[in-house]
């Protein structure tokens, strides 16, 4: 089975501009941004999407978000960000492996889409 492209980075195979890492995690800048501020973080375990997580990795996603949160915080975005999860194609779900979008450094309209 091939690596996602989130393995890929994880493993150094592929360049990317890293916000943050732990041993569960990893932030990067996004290479298409939608707003001033684009971050996806990921988990480096690898869950295709969020319909796919089980109860045993309650702790993962857990962390996951706040670990989103702090992100944000270290970004600056304290007037407010959105953090987004894509499932599945009708979702915009591009890549098979679990990722928050941390979008900041504008003004979110809704409704989103």
């Amino acid at each position: 089975m091939s690596k996602t492209l989130f393995e890929k980075i994880v493993a150094r195979e592929i360049p990317a501009q890293i916000v943050y890492e732990d041993g569960m995690v990893l932030a990067i800048r996004d290479i298409n941004p939608q707003a001033p501020t684009h971050v996806l973080i990921f988990p480096k375990k690898v869950i295709p999407r969020i319909a796919e997580a089980k109860s045993d990795d309650k702790q993962l996603l857990g962390h996951l978000l706040l670990k989103a949160a702090e992100v944000a915080e270290k970004l600056r975005l304290d007037d407010g960000y959105r953090l987004v999860i894509n499932n599945g194609a009708n979702g915009g779900e591009t890549v098979p492996h679990l990722h928050c979008h941390i979008l900041g450094g504008r003004h979110m309209n809704w409704p989103p889409g």
